[in-house]
């Protein structure tokens, strides 16, 4: 009887450390699994529940204010951005370097949708200087959404010291300064209002360290960083800030590569990432916008950070090589 119990007491002291390394692991599975594919489960998520919970979501102005501040709004996500969100009932403010653009979009966005708009012609790359004209001119509007948006990319894939000086100066100015700037400047106002959403675009390079767009990627981590501190600073403030991750798309700041500016499956174009990137807003604190990029997002992180710094490195350099054949004559 007592070999017995020894082997029994035996077998517990075996089977329990065994059991809980096993739960560990399932634990460890589960939000592994949920931290590299949380932008696609969000979107599934968003799209499903609405279905089976049947409820009246308050529209966008009144969840807000009336009024939306997009930053780098003449192109790209900035401008569609513009669109879905004056579609959606959205005052609009553009602020962008071009006054003649700013015109033009301000025009098709009021002969489109019933909406005001306002625009604000302002170089985010000369500095410091161009933000209190910004403030003046914002101070008396109920700014409901703050989209930083607007950003500086390497002209096409390159070595640090190959690098205009100017064209660094620019990009630390552009992707860090106006996103601190910009968001420190309505921050206040939603404060008081207990309302309100910064919404910062950033990319996928902020995944790892990026060679060949050194800088640029290096500007990206700080807003990935500064988002998702910001977002819990002002929590207690009701007031959210969204952080978008967009891996390829169909812009003008990837004109380097032809064969990004084909597009596909993987690189949808502008109009179509931004709808998806839009119905996020409100949902998700992180997301890549788009279900796709949410697999792909998941897909490399199954990778440790060295290997895609190596995979990031060749496909930078393949990109800096085809620029070079498409525009060297």
């Amino acid at each position: 009887m007592k070999e017995v119990s020894i082997f029994f007491f035996k077998t517990y002291l075996f089977i329990v450390p065994i059991s809980l390394l096993a739960l560990a692991g399932i634990w460890a599975l589960i939000w592994w699994t949920y931290y590299n594919f949380k932008s696609v489960i969000q979107i599934i998520y968003n799209v499903i529940i609405p279905k089976i919970i049947r409820k009246l979501d308050k529209s966008l102005p009144e969840k807000y204010g009336r009024w939306a501040v997009i930053t780098g709004s003449t192109d790209g996500i900035g401008k569609q951005y513009a669109f879905e969100l004056a579609k959606r009932g959205m005052n609009i403010v553009l602020i962008s370097r071009t006054e003649s653009k700013l015109i033009e979009v301000a025009q098709k966005i009021e002969s489109t949708y019933s909406v005001k708009t306002k625009y604000i012609a302002a170089d985010f790359g000369s500095g410091k200087e161009i933000y209190e004209e910004i403030k003046q001119k914002l101070q008396m509007l109920d700014i409901g959404i703050l989209v930083n948006n607007v950003g500086r990319m390497y002209d096409f894939p390159d070595d640090l010291d190959n690098v205009p000086e100017d064209l660094l100066w620019q990009i630390i100015n552009i992707n860090v300064g106006a996103v601190t700037m910009m968001s420190r400047m309505v921050i206040p106002q939603m404060k008081v209002n207990r309302r309100g959403i910064i919404v910062n675009i950033s990319s996928g390079s902020e995944c790892q360290p990026t060679p060949l767009m050194t800088v640029y990627a290096a500007s990206k981590t700080y807003l990935r960083n500064f988002t998702l501190a910001l977002n819990k600073e002002l929590e207690e403030s009701n007031v959210e800030v969204q952080l978008v991750t967009p891996m390829f798309v169909q812009t003008k700041m990837n004109n380097f590569s032809s064969s990004v500016m084909e597009g596909g499956l993987l690189i949808p174009d502008v109009e179509t990432y931004t709808s998806a990137a839009v119905f996020t807003l409100g949902k998700s604190s992180e997301t890549t916008g788009y279900w796709c990029h949410g697999l792909q997002n998941g897909v490399m992180k199954l990778l440790p950070v060295h290997l895609r710094t190596i995979c990031a490195f060749r496909m930078n350099k393949k990109f800096r090589d085809s620029y070079h054949e498409q525009f060297t004559v």
